[in-house]
């Protein structure tokens, strides 16, 4: 069975480029609040100054039309100013975590090849600039010629291998293209929106751009936490809310004097994408908040068709994505034959009719005829509700994180004793998923060693939360491995 939705009307070959669309909203009203973090409000023609200055530094270290800009800065103001004087130099922003270790910043740099690198050293003697960097006062902050980059953003992700994949937008650096999804998203001109994620994450990174080229207020809190979330929502009464469910899970936790005293009055969007969300959590927030006022997306960071639901729809669904809204959906088997309803397939989806689609650097897309997969498992109803299964990967989902198991293993067997590792996700009611590796040694090591051993090569949320040892080899001869099967044994039963 099939969803699908008609073309998005817009204009994907033309448009105002970012940039520019920017310092007319602030020549509109130069003092109307652009971004706000950690008490600190930039204006949206503080933005034009400071973003025209970095824009300049930017071309002086060799940065043009075309090349992407690597970001690995924290939540905050300054975030966004890299972001939209790399659009001002017509280039493409390329968020990366600010913590990233060096070895894998090194390889997102092979795949990406940025002109500079922002906030993080970078590892082969390329161009960078340090977090807190301030362009020289001597130049100037205004306009700079009209650019249009060829897309506005280039979010990193995992392949199936673990390895990083660079994901460039279907659409250019133009209003036109960043606008064309707000209509679904429910991101109103003029919204204020609170963000309660990391930015290099794709889709609080998306939906807050689309904010502040929709003359919005985007509001981004420094760290993830669930008592902060509720304070900002009193202080700056956000319009526009995203969260994970991980995060929606421990907000419920809180305290009942500190939920009864939350005033959420101000939100007519609560928006939630990117991992499954827990029966109990979906139902908490749909009896703290309208339900309409929550809304879910199904999609990828590609972009390809998304589906949408709210929480009225999803009581009378419970447990569904919602329906295609972009793009079309295809439940199919192996052969691409469609399945029946209710029967559960794997996930192939085709982009509306008009307009470019994405493309990848360092991976390869799973194609089929014009269908592409995401390697996601499920089901539609006979109303063309979607529900997702198991992936198809062993892809791991750590609060909304994806974790690619052979990466994290292939940085196990780093380790001078390791021999060989498997590492799978077990439940985890806070995450949705801990990562879990197995570990086969020719000598004894500890659990300390083995964890300071991996966090000088990963990101910290792939991170092992457990080690269990193995007396026997993992693999066969062929070097291969049933995960599902170790962790099924491992599954309470």
């Amino acid at each position: 069975m099939t969803g699908e939705s008609g073309p998005e009307n817009a204009d994907w070959s033309s448009g105002t480029p970012l940039g520019v669309e920017l310092d007319r909203l602030a020549a509109d009203d130069p003092d109307a609040p652009a971004i706000t973090c950690s008490g600190v409000t930039l204006s949206r023609s503080q933005l034009s100054a400071s973003s025209n200055r970095y824009a300049r530094a930017l071309i002086g270290l060799g940065v043009r039309v075309g090349d992407r800009v690597t970001i690995g800065l924290p939540n905050g103001i300054e975030f966004y100013i890299v972001v939209v004087a790399a659009w001002k130099v017509g280039a493409t922003p390329q968020p990366v975590s600010a913590r990233l270790p060096s070895a894998e910043l090194a390889e997102v740099i092979a795949v990406a090849d940025p002109a500079v690198v922002v906030g993080l050293p970078a590892p082969d003697g390329r161009p960078s600039l340090p977090a807190g960097f301030l362009p020289d006062q001597a130049l100037s902050d205004g306009p700079l010629p009209q650019v249009i980059p060829p897309h506005w953003k280039a979010p990193t992700s995992g392949g199936s291998t673990g390895r990083p994949k660079v994901i460039l937008s279907a659409g250019t650096g133009t209003a036109g293209a960043l606008l064309s999804r707000a209509g679904f998203l429910r991101v109103e001109r003029g919204c204020t929106m609170l963000i309660t994620a990391p930015l290099h994450h794709n889709a609080p990174f998306t939906f807050s751009c689309i904010a502040l080229v929709n003359a919005g207020h985007v509001v981004v809190m420094p760290k993830f936490d669930a008592a902060d979330v509720l304070a900002h929502i009193g202080l700056h009464r956000p319009t526009w809310v995203y969260m994970v469910p991980t995060l929606m899970g421990r907000v419920l936790a809180l305290p009942p004097a500190v939920r009864a005293a939350a005033n959420l009055s101000s939100v007519r969007t609560l928006f939630h994408i990117g991992a499954p969300c827990p029966e109990h959590v979906k139902r908490g927030w749909l009896e703290w908040v309208a339900p309409e006022v929550v809304l879910e997306h199904y999609s990828g960071t590609e972009a390809i068709a998304v589906t949408a639901i709210d929480g009225a729809d999803w009581l009378r669904h419970p447990g569904s994505v919602g329906r295609v809204v972009s793009g079309e959906m295809l439940i199919a088997d192996e052969e691409l034959r469609p399945t029946p309803v209710g029967e559960v397939g794997e996930v192939w989806m085709r982009p509306p009719a008009t307009g470019p689609t994405y493309q990848y650097l360092g991976a390869v897309a799973r194609k089929r005829d014009a269908w592409e997969s995401l390697g996601d498992m499920g089901k539609f109803d006979a109303e063309g509700y979607l529900y997702l299964a198991d992936r198809r990967s062993d892809m791991i989902l750590v609060g909304g994180a994806n974790v690619y198991p052979a990466e994290v293993e292939a940085a196990l067997q780093e380790h001078p004793f390791v021999e060989s590792a498997v590492v799978i996700g077990l439940p985890d009611e806070d995450l949705g998923n801990s990562v879990h590796a197995i570990v086969h040694t020719s000598e004894s090591v500890t659990d300390e060693e083995l964890d300071a051993h991996i966090r000088a090569r990963i990101a910290p949320y792939k991170v092992p939360r457990a080690f269990e040892r193995s007396d026997t080899v993992l693999r066969d001869d062929a070097g291969k491995v049933r995960r599902s099967a170790l962790r099924a044994a491992r599954l309470p039963r």
